[in-house]
């Protein structure tokens, strides 16, 4: 995985950034997360997704509890750095409701 250049990515005022997640074989989005500072530096030295949970105020470390880890393929910015698109491969469901992904069409 190329290195992301922190220096780079815009974050908010509160000092977060969201993430998009695509599964790297089938171009699925899975899920949108938030990151800081820390936790996308994290996720480069660990190669696993971490995010930022607003909810609860703290460091997520995406399957720590269910095993369902986001393996990192590649991370890019786009074109004003203030969006990251991981590319993963995905150790099982991405949704905490169990479902493969976040955005499942519930008419399909």
């Amino acid at each position: 995985m190329r290195a992301l250049d922190l220096s780079m990515v815009n974050f908010q005022s509160d000092g977060l950034a969201p993430v998009i997640v695509q599964d790297e074989l089938t171009g699925k989005v899975l899920m949108m997360a938030w990151t800081n500072r820390e936790t996308l530096q994290e996720s480069i030295e660990l190669g696993k997704l971490v995010f930022f949970s607003r909810s609860r105020n703290q460091r997520w470390l995406k399957g720590e509890t269910s095993g369902n880890f986001l393996t990192i393929s590649s991370i890019a910015l786009d074109c004003d750095g203030d969006a990251i698109l991981a590319k993963v491969v995905p150790a099982g469901p991405a949704c905490h409701n169990g479902t493969e992904t976040c955005f499942e069409d519930p008419d399909a």
